[in-house]
């Protein structure tokens, strides 16, 4: 005798593995509004600012949401694309979803992609994928190199949205993969391929990785030593020498003591010291942001020339290339192991 389910019983998908990639977030426009909830959003989180609510809140409302938000709004404004109206960030990691979902192309896999700070929220990505029957979820934060402020932070929002379900999915939450041979590899490949692209030869090319306070790093946080291995092992991959490749950190906020050295004193001090051809790349994101497009290829670009640099040149991250591609599908394939 075959069961059969009761008339009212809810419909049952069938059984599918979801792979969720998360990345940072970015606002829905540019302008002050949208701009501004991102950001209460984003310095809200305590994984980001450890500052105790009741000395942070005030600073927070009271001066940083009420001037920022136009500053940040025009950075973004720069970077935007018009002609999708949307930012990079979103963009790029869109299409890293959809072609993950092509090369892995197992009808038995959903593949979506989430944003801890905006739109779409972390919940309602893993909504989406249980909602199609995903009884298992590889979480994926596409960070490199872990840290609390942002690898943390990614999960601990999926687990927020976990917390709430009736019926929660399996995870398998994705390591820091800053020692990845295949990242090292494609990384240093797009390193070279950008470099030989050039109309000049580099000095010194910078790797700048996103900064943090000194404090995270003396309570623990494992990010300062992972940039400074995936750095080593890309300029031993590539077989250059030392002082070729220079770590650097950039993005401070606050008046506290971050990372150093800082990405943007050290360009402008490069050219007193006869460094004069700078190319710039940033391990840390896997994906062009404001960060990387503003911050890094037109701001960083003005400080070192206007300090007597001659030649500046930003390498794009591994984005949505095949380079990059091959680095998440890698990654992805060796999670789902067991699995599929």
């Amino acid at each position: 005798m075959t069961a059969s389910l009761p008339l009212d019983h809810p419909a049952i998908q069938p059984r599918k593995i979801g792979v969720l990639l998360l990345n940072l977030g970015t606002p829905d426009a540019t302008d002050y509004w949208s701009v501004r909830r991102y950001l209460k959003e984003f310095l809200s989180d305590t994984r980001v600012i450890e500052t105790p609510k009741w000395r942070w809140w005030p600073i927070l409302n009271l001066f940083v949401l009420t001037t920022r938000p136009q500053k940040t709004g025009a950075n973004y404004e720069i970077i935007w694309d018009k002609e999708q109206n949307d930012s990079p960030l979103r963009i790029i990691t869109r299409s890293q979803a959809d072609k993950l979902a092509a090369a892995l192309d197992d009808e038995r896999i959903v593949v979506d992609f989430g944003m801890r700070y905006g739109n779409p929220s972390t919940a309602s990505a893993i909504e989406n994928l249980k909602a199609q029957g995903c009884d298992r979820i590889v979480i994926f934060p596409l960070y490199p190199q872990y840290s609390a402020t942002t690898t943390g932070t990614a999960n601990d929002q999926a687990f927020l949205a976990l917390k709430d379900m009736r019926w929660q999915p399996a995870v398998r939450t994705v390591p820091a993969y800053f020692d990845d041979e295949v990242y090292v590899e494609r990384l240093a490949k797009s390193i070279e391929e950008g470099v030989a692209a050039l109309d000049f030869e580099p000095d010194l090319i910078l790797t700048s990785y996103h900064g943090m306070p000194v404090e995270y790093l003396k309570k623990g946080d494992p990010y300062h030593c992972q940039c400074h291995k995936t750095t080593r092992l890309v300029r031993e991959k590539l077989g250059w020498p030392e002082d070729k490749l220079m770590v650097t950190f950039q993005s401070r906020f606050g008046r506290s003591e971050w990372l150093q050295p800082y990405t943007d004193e050290t360009l402008m001090a490069l050219p007193s010291k006869g460094v004069k051809k700078v190319a710039i790349v940033a391990p840390a994101f896997s994906a062009d942001c404001i960060e990387t497009l503003e911050e890094l290829s037109l701001e960083a670009r003005g400080q070192f020339l206007d300090a007597g640099g001659e030649h500046y040149a930003y390498i794009p991250c591994l984005n949505d290339t095949d380079d990059g591609m091959a680095v998440i599908e890698s990654i992805v394939r060796r999670e789902l192991s067991g699995w599929v």
